[in-house]
């Protein structure tokens, strides 16, 4: 005779079938997430400067997408139309995944240290207008070398392209244009590996507030 399976086994098959496959889909991306590296990066602190005032790095970034420069041109003074990018400085730190006990602390080692190679830059907006090109400047990828060993490494980056500032839609910003100011967050994502080869990444966040800003003198 061939076993009846009752509506309440079937309810309990199905449960632990569901359980697992959380499980598994769990696994599977805490390890997209985390890589095979043992060590991870830490970002400690991201500031960024406008390139019309670039020694005065902050937490919020006031972009301006044209900046009038006093110079001299055959004997007089005029005030030129000039387009800066502008610059982001990143510090990370280096921690291991198993940092072991409390009384016995696991350290990072040279085969610890990551290399990064490669950034990459996406602009957003809160309101859930991103269409690059029309809504939030394009991303794009930048080269960065830097070897994270520890608390204080840290690079200087470009964060707003002068070319970005040539382009829609923050090409309509100067000059009193058909929009005012244009507020995105950056999204920063820095791509890298130890020193075994295997892939790390970070993210790191900045609000970038596009206008014509007020010039500096």
């Amino acid at each position: 005779m061939i076993p009846r399976i009752t509506s309440r086994a079937r309810g309990a098959r199905l449960l632990l079938l569901l359980a697992a496959m959380a499980t598994a889909a769990s696994c599977t991306q805490a390890q997209i997430d985390n890589g095979t590296s043992p060590a991870y990066l830490i970002v400690t602190q991201m500031t960024a400067a406008s390139g019309a005032t670039p020694t005065d790095f902050g937490g919020i970034l006031q972009s301006d997408v044209i900046t009038l420069v006093r110079t001299t041109i055959d004997g007089d003074e005029v005030l030129l139309p000039t387009i800066f990018e502008d610059f982001a400085q990143i510090e990370f730190d280096l921690a291991l995944k198993d940092p072991g006990t409390s009384g016995s602390p696991t350290r990072p080692t040279s085969a610890n240290f990551i290399t990064i190679d490669r950034y990459r830059v996406d602009f957003f907006r809160a309101d859930g207008r991103n269409v690059p090109g029309l809504d939030v400047p394009y991303g794009f990828d930048g080269a960065v070398t830097l070897t994270v060993t520890g608390p204080g490494s840290g690079t200087t980056f470009a964060l707003v392209r002068n070319q970005a500032k040539s382009e829609a839609p923050l090409k309509a910003l100067a000059n009193g244009g058909s929009a005012v100011a244009i507020s995105t967050i950056a999204r920063v994502t820095f791509f890298g590996r130890d020193q075994a080869g295997r892939e790390v990444t970070a993210q790191a966040q900045i609000s970038v507030h596009f206008a014509d800003w007020g010039d500096p003198d």
